[in-house]
């Protein structure tokens, strides 16, 4: 089972500017300087082994997209942004590579805020006429809400003009369910107008998705309900949208967490790795390196044998769960 991701930011899509890409490429040549590199093999080791990932990458800009792969099945948490280049890189695939791509989707809708559905409208396989695309959640106005998105005065296409076959699944969170060969199960989170996050299961692999989330009452509580859901994944998807005092002051009931709360309910709940999402919109990519930085410094404080690996999703990353 892999993991791969195509929206990681929260409430508003990032863009990294001219001015910013410039800022990367002074750090790189200057530090460049220090080396005779000769080859396009000798910047490549250059580029992976000496330059931060804030300076040889970026963390990326879409909203919330996240893919879950096992064997030939698939399923989808969100439609943020980050759906449109899931959708187009299935294209590419088919006309480069000349990969069967899947004619059946299943997205999973945590909630009907804007940033987890607005990539939606722009999804490609929506538009190809065969393809069955089944959107799943708790909301029971959510085919209310992604058809008033793209009504005339949104959107120019309407759902009802998309040529694939929608249909919306409302799911009773009280029920576990098989969908695409996964073990499916939901739980209901702390966020203005409520969020749910779901589990997945299959071959004895765990994924837990649980974004716009924020934890506050009973936290210390050895039965507080997360816990148990967290509860040996193999990754744990977090809203770790604030640091520590945002999230308990300036943003308390925003419906965020907090990179902190993240280890702490991962290393309480067993999990092995845990990758903080949701990004802030306004942090850039030095910001979010040093937030992992001290993410990682913080387990080292507060469990420093436990085994939990730590780290903050990224457009593009794929995790294995092996």
């Amino acid at each position: 089972m892999y993991v791969k991701f195509w929206g990681t930011r929260g409430s508003l899509p990032y863009s990294l500017t001219a001015e910013k890409l410039k800022k990367k490429l002074q750090k790189a040549l200057k530090e460049s300087l220090k080396y005779d590199l000769k080859s396009d093999a000798d910047i490549d080791a250059f580029i992976k082994n000496k330059l931060p990932f804030a300076v040889r990458a970026t963390y990326g800009g879409n909203t919330p997209c996240v893919e879950i792969h096992s064997g030939n099945k698939l399923v989808i948490c969100d439609a943020g942004s980050g759906i449109r280049d899931f959708g187009t890189d299935l294209v590419r695939q088919q006309q480069e590579k000349n990969v069967a791509i899947p004619s059946v989707f299943h997205i999973f809708i945590s909630h009907l805020h804007w940033d987890h559905i607005q990539g939606f409208p722009f999804f490609p396989q929506a538009f190809v006429p065969g393809n069955k695309i089944y959107i799943y959640g708790y909301h029971d106005n959510m085919e209310k809400i992604f058809r008033y998105q793209q009504n005339s005065a949104n959107f120019p296409v309407s759902i009802s003009d998309m040529q694939a076959d929608i249909q919306f699944v409302l799911l009773d969170i009280s029920k576990t369910y098989t969908i695409s060969g996964f073990t499916v199960k939901g739980i209901k989170q702390n966020h203005p107008g409520v969020s749910y996050g779901f589990s997945f299961e299959k071959d004895g692999k765990k994924v837990v998705y649980s974004t716009d989330a924020e934890h506050r009452k009973g936290l210390e509580n050895q039965k507080y309900n997360f816990l148990e859901f967290f509860k040996d994944a193999d990754l744990l998807i977090f809203d770790a949208q604030y640091a520590l005092l945002e999230a308990f002051d300036t943003k308390k009931n925003w419906g965020h967490s907090s990179n902190i709360l993240a280890v702490e309910l991962s290393v309480r709940a067993n999990v092995k790795r845990v990758c903080l999402f949701h990004h802030e919109h306004t942090s850039d990519d030095n910001f979010l390196d040093k937030f992992l930085a001290d993410t990682r410094n913080y387990l080292s404080m507060y469990a420093r044998e436990n085994p939990l690996e730590i780290w903050l999703a990224y457009d593009g990353m794929k995790v294995f769960c092996d």
